[in-house]
């Protein structure tokens, strides 16, 4: 009986380095003992990808129909991508997209009937995959309507950094209209409460940055610290979070400072990954939190440029598939002690 953790790997877009870094990863058999891994694409694919690198020997797959048919000592793949879709590496098409949409799919009713443990999901273009009809602006969004859950934080996590996100896939122009107080003491509760439960933290401290150059400069540069950041972080600590901010991003992330936070909090996108990607961006994982079940994925796009020349770098497709494994088990182990925090053994009920 396989006891190991089932996890689900989708292709992603199909020209992009996905195969390259998925094969590098798993051709390292130490993941082997770790979990079971699944792929959901496509061997015909995986084979012309396999051909070109030369440099990895005796890797090969078990085909099987359906992930509880996963051998535990292989790497498996279900073929639910269709073979007549076409690949053409660095080129941004529809076939492309067709079969990260389908993968995405197969992998998520799996989640769903709890035949995967966790799935890491390979990168797609975001642009390519609205064409055909995926109503969600990436992943994070996706996730998060079909595992009905009220809200998600999109969680950029390394060995030594944590970036959480206030606002995702929004133009610039609109963020200062998307925060508010209860927003952010939202994406506040859903970070504490992963920290405590995803990564084994008992009392996490959290850094919120400012939205605005040097904090606002009390109202000379902005108001958003005072009438929304403020407030929030005023309000996370009556709820006994240990919340602190806001502070400057542009000095945030050069001193000391990050060095006393388990993880920090930023209000969009590019003010969060730019630090995150500098300072982690072989060894990041984007992880979203606040969801019941685990999802992880490299932190890097299709890479059209890098694809079908085997140069690609494996090291964030390898962590996102060691941190789904410590995710899961983390929140076993969670459970556990919520139910019996003292460690108790149970006393039967025989007399």
């Amino acid at each position: 009986m396989n006891n190991k953790i089932v996890v689900g790997i989708t292709q992603g877009d199909s020209n992009g380095i996905s195969y390259e870094v998925i094969i590098k990863a798993l051709a390292d058999i130490r993941i082997l003992e770790i979990c079971t891994p699944v792929i959901y694409g496509s061997t015909k694919i995986l084979g012309v990808y396999k051909k070109q690198m030369t440099d990895i020997d005796n890797f090969s797959v078990n085909v099987i129909n359906s992930a509880k048919d996963a051998h535990p000592r292989r790497v498996n793949i279900i073929n639910c991508v269709p073979d007549n879709l076409i690949i053409e590496p660095g080129k941004q098409t529809v076939d492309g997209t067709k079969g990260a949409i389908i993968a995405l799919e197969e992998a998520v009713k799996d989640l769903k009937n709890g035949y995967i443990q966790a799935v890491v999901t390979a990168p797609f273009n975001k642009s390519e995959v609205s064409k055909e009809g995926f109503k969600f602006k990436g992943h994070t969004e996706f996730f998060t309507k079909e595992f009905g859950a009220k809200d998600s934080l999109m969680f950029l996590i390394s060995d030594t950094l944590k970036v959480g996100l206030v606002t995702n896939h929004i133009p610039v122009s609109d963020v200062s209209k998307s925060i508010n107080s209860n927003l952010i003491l939202e994406k506040l509760t859903i970070m504490n409460d992963s920290l405590k439960k995803d990564f084994a933290i008992l009392k996490p401290k959290i850094a919120v940055l400012a939205l605005n150059p040097h904090s606002g400069d009390q109202g000379l540069i902005g108001n958003e610290e005072e009438n929304t950041i403020k407030p929030a972080i005023k309000e996370a600590s009556e709820k006994g979070m240990l919340v602190f901010g806001p502070y400057s991003p542009d000095g945030f992330f050069a001193g000391e400072l990050l060095t006393k936070f388990d993880a920090v909090l930023a209000m969009y996108h590019d003010q969060g990954l730019i630090p995150f990607k500098t300072l982690a961006f072989e060894s990041g994982v984007n992880f979203t939190a606040g969801l019941p079940v685990v999802r992880t994925s490299p932190d890097h796009g299709t890479a059209y440029d890098l694809a079908g020349k085997n140069i690609a770098n494996a090291a964030s497709m390898t962590a996102a598939i060691y941190s789904a494994c410590d995710i899961y088990r983390n929140r076993i182990n969670y459970d556990i002690l919520r139910a019996n925090p003292l460690n108790v053994e149970t006393p039967s009920s025989d007399k």
